[in-house]
């Protein structure tokens, strides 16, 4: 039971829940200096002007200028020397097919084959009827008609090809490309400077039994011979283009000779062989495709570097000239892709200290600028660097 002791009137009620509570702290919090915040920003804008001047720069894209022109007419060239200088390539393959044998009979003959006599003298030189050529092996050959041998020098030998015959009958003549020197001169001052290589193999040579095979299957299997080696010999040629050459259609010739044929390893079979040769005129790209600007007159050509973009379309027609020729005439008909060479020294001088629109007019006076893209940073920078050596040129694909 309550009594009037317990009873808590309102007023002390108010006071006594006043006195239970702890006054409020009214004191301002101390200032704090946000440097953190100040250099998180002096670091991104330290970072940011400094990307500015590593990417910074002067650079021109540049996509070089191509023409088509169609071609018909008359061209000289003269080797490895002149504005259109040619070179002669060769590459050689032998096919072989086994054909049923229906025999055999005996023979005694002679490898031959051709040889390239060169000479270094300021003279030319003639050799005799039956002079010697010998092999590092010791294998003699001769020819059998006397020639005159150009006069050269070190750097340029005179040159003339001749045909040689083996001094002995039998396969041991059947040599693949050699060099060869002359024993007549031994002991003379033209011992080092008349001498003579093959490019292709001596063939022919046979002695004793040799197999013997129906005529048509032998004709059947060296037509099928001749069909292979063809897409082959023109792989070849191919892989002996020099660089910065360039290798036109109609500018190769190639020759088969049949080689003897040889009793096979299975019996009863003969191998049947066939000698493919590919002789290839090639001029340098550059040389050819100004020649060919230039004698078109409706191209306004001025001798600014080109070249051929492809050789597709364009055929050479003519008689190859011989190794020991130093010139020939051929005649060049379809359509010449040109494509011109752009210098980017001669670029970048071009600009150098120019503004923007400076440059875009002054590229315009270059015809090997098809389209180019200026670029200049930081956005602020309005001119090219006076130095054309900060200046970088880029060369596009067209």
């Amino acid at each position: 039971m309550r009594t009037l002791n317990d009873i808590v009137p309102p007023s002390r009620r108010k006071e006594s829940g006043s006195a239970d509570k702890e006054p409020l702290n009214l004191t301002k919090r101390p200032f704090t200096f946000p440097y953190m915040t100040l250099v998180a920003i002096a670091v991104v804008i330290i970072i940011s002007t400094a990307a500015l001047f590593i990417f910074s720069g002067a650079k021109i894209e540049v996509t070089p200028n191509t023409i088509s022109a169609a071609v018909q007419g008359s061209f000289t060239a003269n080797q490895s020397t002149g504005t259109l200088p040619y070179e002669i390539i060769t590459a050689q393959k032998i096919a072989s097919q086994s054909v049923k044998s229906s025999g055999s009979k005996v023979v005694n003959t002679s490898a031959s084959g051709t040889l390239t006599i060169y000479n270094t003298q300021a003279k030319s030189q003639t050799l005799i009827a039956n002079t010697r050529f010998v092999t590092s092996a010791g294998l003699i050959f001769r020819i059998r008609t006397a020639v005159t041998v150009p006069s050269g020098s070190t750097a340029k030998p005179g040159s003339i090809t001749a045909k040689v015959y083996a001094d002995k009958t039998g396969d041991a003549y059947n040599i693949g490309p050699s060099s060869f020197t002359i024993p007549g001169f031994a002991g003379t001052p033209q011992a080092d400077k008349v001498y003579a290589r093959s490019s292709s193999s001596m063939t022919g040579g046979a002695s004793g039994n040799i197999p013997v095979i129906d005529a048509t299957a032998e004709e059947q299997a060296r037509n099928a011979l001749i069909k292979a080696l063809g897409p082959d010999l023109a792989t070849s040629i191919e892989a002996k283009i020099p660089a910065g050459y360039v290798l036109l259609e109609g500018s190769s010739r190639a020759t088969y000779e049949e080689l003897t044929p040889v009793a096979s390893g299975t019996t009863g079979q003969v191998d049947v062989k066939e000698q493919g040769t590919i002789t290839a005129i090639v001029f340098p790209n550059k040389a050819i495709a100004q020649t060919i600007a230039a004698s078109v007159g409706s191209l306004g050509y001025q001798g600014e570097p080109l070249t051929l973009s492809s050789t597709k379309g364009l055929t050479l027609m003519g008689d190859l000239p011989a190794p020991d020729a130093s010139s020939f005439t051929f005649t060049l008909s379809g359509t010449a892709s040109l494509i011109y060479t752009v210098d980017p020294t001669r670029i970048a001088a071009a600009v150098s200290g120019k503004t923007r629109s400076e440059a875009e007019i002054a590229l315009t006076n270059y015809p090997e600028v098809k389209r180019a893209i200026i670029i200049l940073r930081p956005f602020w920078r309005q001119a090219f660097p006076q130095d054309p050596a900060s200046i970088t040129v880029t060369v596009a694909t067209p």
